[in-house]
């Protein structure tokens, strides 16, 4: 895995050879540092900047895809004219697009119930966030005490335990997050796929930090000459060609994109 500033010659090539550029971007952990609290993850005046100008380009598509429902992640970000992919591609809009997974609408109402029981079970673990993104849910354990987190997985893995098995939900894994997602095929590859359809010519760039990004990277690895990058340490396990080390690093890039998009 190549340090992407380090190679920056020939992925600046690939930029100016390219018809029409697909950016995509994560949210937490790749636009922002992580924090203790999601609401806690704001995006710097300066990162902000550099998307609103990335943003008016012709020759640039900007995509910020998250695991944040889709209302908190337009609010956070902010930015106009972009494409917005919230509850992991669950739920899409942006210019020219608009997408809610039908069978994600159908499971609203048991992951709800699952919801009440999750937030009654762990309300009295200290640190615990039940967090109910409509068409998925997040318990956040980073605040929880390093003695106890076996035991939110526990209640966790008890509560959803019996619709995993049925088929009637999904379950992932994050950066101290558990998550209910519907039983759909759906990911943030298949996201990569449907905003990429038919373009010809299309340089697809993806940025991501976390477990769920993987399915993003490998989509973009699929088209041969597409730009994946991991952002975090160098010795993680990924299928991305290219790393950065951290939220700076990826501002650092999307100055220099953006020098290349004039």
């Amino acid at each position: 895995m190549e340090h992407l500033l380090s190679a920056w010659s020939e992925v600046a090539e690939q930029l100016r050879s390219a018809r029409h550029i697909l950016l995509l971007l994560d949210y937490d952990g790749t636009l922002t540092p992580i924090v203790e609290r999601p609401e806690l993850a704001s995006l710097s005046a300066g990162t902000r900047r550099l998307l609103e100008a990335l943003a008016q380009k012709r020759r640039l598509t900007l995509a910020i895809i998250s695991g944040r429902a889709l209302p908190d992640l337009k609010q956070k970000v902010g930015v106009s004219n972009i494409v917005y992919a919230g509850n992991h591609g669950l739920e899409i809009e942006g210019p020219q697009v608009s997408f809610v997974s039908p069978a994600a609408e159908e499971a609203k109402p048991l992951l709800r119930r699952m919801y009440g029981e999750l937030s009654r079970a762990l309300g009295a673990i200290k640190g615990v966030l039940v967090e109910d993104k409509g068409l998925t849910l997040s318990v956040h354990y980073r605040q929880v005490a390093e003695g106890r987190s076996a035991e939110v997985r526990s209640i966790f893995e008890r509560i959803t335990g019996n619709a995993a098995r049925s088929g009637k939900i999904g379950i992932t894994w994050g950066k101290k997050v558990y998550e209910v997602r519907p039983a759909v095929a759906w990911d943030k590859g298949k996201v990569v796929e449907m905003l990429m359809g038919q373009k010809s010519g299309t340089l697809p760039i993806y940025l991501g930090d976390d477990l769920s990004d993987e399915d993003g990277f490998k989509a973009i690895e699929s088209y041969g000459g597409g730009i994946s990058v991991f952002v975090g340490e160098r010795d993680h396990a990924t299928s991305a060609r290219y790393f950065l080390e951290s939220p700076h690093e990826v501002a650092k890039f999307l100055s220099l994109l953006l020098e290349e998009a004039r």
